[in-house]
């Protein structure tokens, strides 16, 4: 059978939109440590567990899309479907965060306003590749693999977990890849309990250290989520999308476990959550039946949100964090702009999804897959 012949199965739409309202947590976070003075006092601390919420998602959804149609379609396939999928919001987050880099330079990111043009379109040009740039090539201060659109080191990884999956991990045994999940969680916690600000924060740079936690970060949720996939089959719950949708506000929402003292803790709260809540919540949602069109209709923008609101967004975070770090500018007084950066990171995901993703995406369709039929959705 050809690869334009297969036919495309169903979405699970709370999960859609469970990837949206992390989406949009994770925007909330940004904002917030622009005022935030260290990991501790950080609002909606744990906002950056939506990354590792995301990966267990990615595996989960792998797995229910491509695990029993590897008779029909090869790597290759796989991979283009993959593509196509994600590297067009990829080259919009680059472009955009082009865009706004030297409305970024500050007292804060000093590096900015002695970057030549010629060097951020350089650094432009590679991350439209996903590429990650070694620190040498640095242009904020930050030392981030993408200093355009700093999110984009989660896509980067979220590619290498596709590419494990489709070259190797799809043809293990669910003994082997449970041996190889519980590896990973043993990693997870180890990494987490000692780390010295207590938390997996971390991924985005090409060092030593920063690499093992991106995989880290990795490994478990999305190859977990792949298990999940296999071992237990969704049921039927009522209010699966109120009852998910609230336990995935808590773990994000959380504030910092432990103090200064005892940051082990805080390790500890974010491997739990990684290994046993995120499954849970995401078997809930994909347990879940949604009633109504209201919910229908609220999960799926949400879900189709979710990806270029991620992508897109830190650029707007970057100039209002200027801003903020270089007036002090406490979070009560920066409320009224935070809302509208919000406000407009929302609108430019929108715009970026009807009016480029959307339409790109149909287009490289027809281009790929012979007499316009549409591949799986994912």
């Amino acid at each position: 059978m050809q690869v334009n012949q297969l036919q495309s199965k169903p979405h699970f739409p709370i999960l859609d939109g469970l990837r949206g309202i992390a989406a949009l947590i994770v925007v909330v976070f940004h904002l917030c440590e622009a005022h935030a003075t260290s990991h501790f006092d950080q609002l909606i601390n744990h906002g950056y567990l939506a990354v590792d919420f995301f990966f267990v998602l990615s595996g989960f959804v792998i797995g229910y899309a491509y695990d029993d149609r590897w008779g029909k379609i090869t790597v290759g396939d796989f991979f283009k479907r993959r593509l196509i999928r994600l590297q067009p919001m990829v080259i919009a987050g680059s472009i955009v965060g082009a865009a706004c880099f030297y409305f970024q330079a500050s007292n804060y990111w000093p590096m900015i306003a002695k970057t030549p043009v010629w060097e951020m379109l350089i650094v432009m040009v590679i991350g439209c590749t996903l590429i990650p740039i070694p620190k040498s090539m640095d242009i904020r201060g930050w030392q981030e693999m993408h200093p355009l659109d700093g999110p984009a080191w989660s896509l980067f990884f979220e590619y290498i977990g596709n590419i494990l999956y489709a070259l190797f991990v799809r043809k293990f045994s669910n003994t082997l890849l449970a041996i190889l999940v519980f590896l990973c969680g043993a990693m997870l916690i180890h990494l987490t309990v000692t780390s010295p600000n207590g938390d997996i924060i971390g991924g985005w740079s090409i060092d030593p250290t920063q690499l093992y936690i991106g995989f880290t970060r990795l490994m478990y949720p999305f190859f977990s989520g792949l298990l999940l996939y296999r071992l237990v089959k969704p049921g039927k719950m009522k209010h699966g999308f109120l009852l998910s949708a609230i336990l995935i506000v808590i773990v994000l929402a959380v504030p910092r476990i432990g103090g200064k003292e005892n940051v082990w803790q805080n390790g500890l709260y974010d491997a739990l959550n990684i290994i046993i809540t995120f499954p849970i919540i995401v078997f809930i949602g994909a347990s879940g039946e949604l009633k109504g069109n209201f919910q229908k209709k609220i999960c799926k923008f949400l879900g189709d949100i979710s990806y270029p609101i991620y992508i897109t967004h830190y650029p707007l975070i970057y100039i209002y964090t200027a801003w903020a770090k270089d007036n002090k500018v406490p979070l009560e007084e920066g409320l009224p702009l935070a809302s509208m950066v919000f406000i407009a990171a929302l609108a430019l995901a929108y715009v970026s999804l009807k009016f480029y993703d959307e339409p790109v995406r149909a287009w490289l369709k027809k281009k790929v897959y012979m007499k316009g039929k549409q591949p799986t959705k994912v």
